[in-house]
Order: C-alpha cells, then structure tokens, then sequence
C-alpha cells in the first residue's frame, strides 16, 4: 500500500531551530566584518594624510635653506667701559617719518643683480643744553640783574626707531639680495631725520627753551633782571655737522 503525504496543502515547512541559528551566526559575522572593514579603512585614511602635507614640507624646508632664519645670540658677559653723571636739560625732541629708496644692480642685468627696496623709516631727535659746560665765570650777578652765558644747544640723540621702521616692499633679480642694502638704506635714513630737524630748527627752539628754563629757576632764587648772553660753540659739542 503507498504512503502519501498528509501534510496540509499550502502550509509551508516548520524551519528548524539549527537553521534559524546558522542565520543568526552568518548575521553576526557579517557584522563584524563591516566593523573591522570601517576600522581599516579610518586607519589607512589616517596614515594617508599626512601624505598630502609633504609638498608644503618640503616646500617650507627649501625656503630655509634659501633663507635661513638668523640666529642671534647675546654674550653673557657685560663689560663697562666707561661710567658719566649727566647735567643735560633735553629742551626740543623732533619725531620724523621718512621714505628711503635704496636700490643697486640696476643696469642691462638688472634682471639678474636688481634689488631694491622701501624703508619706512621713524626716528627721534633730542637736543638741548648740557649744563656741565656752565663755569663759574659764566654767571655774573649785578644787584638784582643776572648775567648768564648760555652753552650752545646741541644735539643729544639721533637715531631709528626700530619698533616703527620697516621694509615696505623689496624687488630682487634672479641672484638674490645685496646683504647690506638695508643696512645703507637704515643710514641714510638716520642722517636724512637729522637733516629734516636741523633745517626745521630744532637748536634754535632747544636754545629758547633752554633760556625759558633757567629764567624760571632764576627767578625763582629772587633775581627780577636776567640777560642771557649767546655762548660760543665748543669743539667737541655736537651741532649735527658731523
């Protein structure tokens, strides 16, 4: 007699419990695949990008062969070599602001040996009187009138400010920079603000101030007359001929 199937029609198969595992095993693999594949994949990005920074560091360490950053290193040791009490009474400082042009090369290989450059240079002037210079004999007293022999004004500083004085623009040809270009150009600029002040007048308002200053002191000691008298320039004074 055959035997016939007495499963009902249409009803699928009961899945057995083995199968609904292995599912779950093949879920759980597949999982930690895509974990460990994001892994990889962030570290070799992470190791990867710094390889995209090499042309800049090679680039920044061409710049420092070309142009070096300068070390500067100041001797420990201090030597005094010489030590002066000052009887200056500064009456007139001039601050100047000039534009030096300094450039060499030029000519046919300007091309090659060119350099020029723009300072904008800032400086300071200080004059007045150096009262040392006034002897015993150059105070006469008369009654209550004063005669005073004033020593010449003369100039005390003249010199750059380095916090406001800097290269605005520089153009070099193909084989670089003249070393001391700047160095001229700073000179230049020294002289030239002294220059500006002296032809503005800074001795002579020094001179008046000076004068205004010992007038007040003197009247304050009780003397009602004071007669300045013009001194003449000593050899030594600075007058910014030099």
């Amino acid at each position: 007699m055959a035997d016939y199937d007495v499963t009902p029609s249409g009803r699928p198969p009961r899945r057995s419990a083995a199968g609904c595992l292995s599912v779950l095993v093949l879920g759980a693999i597949l999982l930690v695949v895509l974990i460990v594949g994001f892994i990889v994949v962030d570290t070799l990005l992470t190791v990867s990008r710094p390889m995209t920074d090499i042309p800049e560091a090679v680039g920044t360490q061409v710049r420092e062969i070309i142009n070096p950053t300068p070390t500067i290193i100041a001797s420990p040791q201090t030597i005094i070599r010489q030590v002066e009490s000052l009887s200056r009474l500064e009456t007139a400082s001039y601050t100047i602001e000039k534009v030096i042009t300094a450039e060499s090369g030029e000519g046919p290989l300007g091309f090659l040996f060119r350099d020029r450059l723009l300072l904008v240079a800032q400086g300071q002037v200080i004059a007045g009187i150096d009262l040392s210079r006034l002897g015993v004999e150059d105070v006469q007293v008369v009654g209550e009138s004063v005669y005073v022999t004033m020593p010449a004004a003369e100039i005390f500083v003249a010199t750059l400010d380095n916090d406001g004085t800097f290269v605005y623009d520089r153009q070099t040809g193909v084989l670089g920079q003249q070393v001391d270009l700047e160095t001229l150009a700073r000179q230049e600029a020294e002289d030239s603000i002294l220059q500006a002040a002296l032809e503005d007048g800074i001795l002579d308002m020094a001179e008046r101030n000076g004068e205004a200053y010992m007038e007040g002191l003197l009247r304050g000691l009780g003397f009602d007359e004071i007669v300045f008298v013009q001194g003449t320039p000593a050899p030594d004074q600075n007058l910014g001929n030099e």
